[in-house]
């Protein structure tokens, strides 16, 4: 169910339903010459609403504000300031919360994304909210990464590469342009090699400065539509395990009231 589909009647019975909310979070920012701006949020969006067809949920409206700051550098890419980011998220899951569920399902759709949700996760911890947050890890099984191993050409990637390309033509096809994808694949230039293992912020920058990790070639149609499958299907079971928890509610509850105790409150 797509929240800005529904009438205000049947979003307070898919509250009580389902008790799930689903926000995909992409960012809109340059992949290589072939692929939309919105690649992360249109993917992301979409393998959250068939998932949620599969195993019922309600899914937040597009959402493409999220860390993307290395791409700033490029037409097209929009970006909040650090801080304003924080709390229009913070703000967002609150309202969610606010508007009745108690368990929010944040489904990243942007590699870019994954320090800013680890330390959305952890700033949980801050203050007591009436919903808990919860984070897949994984996009599919281990049985669906097999699926998937078996049949691509490349043996690497991350941007706009046989993977993405081929999510794109499986979902909105007729925004990828094949014939722009580089003649050449997109490899790490290492530039800071000269380093010890180092987290800088201009680290994929100094490797992929045209925004492009992979080759795309060999992406096509078919196999954009099996990953669709295999990434939808483990939201889709992802979600219904957070439906069943009572694990993390529980600890959270522990958590805060032990909080509590210690500031005497």
């Amino acid at each position: 169910m797509r929240w800005e589909e529904l009438t205000a009647p049947e979003f307070a019975a898919a509250v009580r339903e389902t008790g799930v909310c689903v926000v995909a979070l992409g960012v809109i920012e340059r992949h290589s010459d072939h692929l939309p701006l919105g690649t992360d949020y249109l993917v992301g969006h979409k393998i959250a609403c068939l998932a949620a067809e599969k195993e019922p949920a309600v899914v937040f409206p597009p959402f493409y504000f999220g860390q993307i700051y290395e791409a700033r550098c490029f037409p097209g890419t929009l970006t909040l300031k650090p801080t304003l980011l924080l709390e229009v998220l913070q703000g967002v899951l609150d309202e969610i919360g606010r508007n009745g569920f108690r368990k929010i399902v944040l489904y990243n759709a942007h590699g870019g994304n994954s320090y800013l949700l680890g330390f959305l996760a952890q700033s949980a911890l801050w203050e007591e909210k009436p919903y808990s947050l919860y984070i897949p890890l994984r996009r599919m099984t281990p049985e669906g990464e097999k699926e998937w191993e078996a049949i691509r050409d490349t043996s690497f990637g991350g941007h706009a590469c046989e993977w993405e390309t081929s999510l794109v033509l499986g979902t909105y096809p007729h925004l990828v342009k094949m014939e722009r994808v580089p003649e050449a694949p997109g490899v790490p230039l290492k530039r800071m090699e000269h380093l010890p293992p180092t987290l800088t912020g201009i680290w994929w920058y100094s490797d992929y400065p045209e925004h492009y990790a992979g080759d795309a070639r060999s992406a096509s149609v078919g196999k954009g539509e099996l990953l669709v499958r295999l990434e939808s299907d483990y939201l889709a079971q992802y979600i219904a395990a957070v439906k069943a928890d009572q694990v993390v509610p529980a600890l959270e509850r522990e958590f805060f009231a032990r909080v509590k105790q210690v500031s005497g409150a």
